[in-house]
């Protein structure tokens, strides 16, 4: 069984531009909701999955020029994005799955931090009715 092991070069893409030269960190969220199924004379609660949800939360080292990120994300906000992101900066495998999905960017950090330290930024991108697509077709 293959590992991937340290997490160094991961891909990220934002409508069209590949954005991970900046990317810090990235996690994607995903869940489904727990509706309760208890009727009387159970004994303990039961439960069923609902509707998936998903979110995902990316850090950047911040860059004003133009055609990154600043210039990319800031007027995104609250709009619908397309994204793609791989474990590693390679194609597509069973062992380096592609994750894409359209989701809306929720928030955006433009500017942030503490003296002495690097300009970091981040943003969240939440679903927008679609789910989380999973693919290891090569690409």
């Amino acid at each position: 069984m293959a590992t991937l092991g340290a997490f160094l070069n991961a891909y990220f893409e934002l409508n069209g531009t590949d954005m991970s030269s900046h990317v810090e960190s990235l996690t994607i969220n995903r869940s489904s909701e727990m509706l309760d199924i208890t009727a009387m004379g159970d004994t303990a609660r039961s439960r069923t999955g609902g509707l998936v949800d998903w979110n995902l939360e990316i850090n950047f080292h911040q860059d004003y020029a133009a055609g990154a990120v600043d210039a990319t994300v800031y007027s995104l906000i609250g709009t619908t994005v397309c994204f793609e992101i791989r474990p590693q900066n390679i194609c597509s495998t069973a062992v380096n799955p592609r994750f894409t999905s359209i989701g809306v960017i929720e928030t955006y950090n433009p500017v942030g931090g503490a003296v002495g330290t690097v300009l970091d930024t981040a943003f969240t991108i939440q679903c927008n009715g679609s789910d989380l697509d999973r693919t290891i077709t090569a690409t």
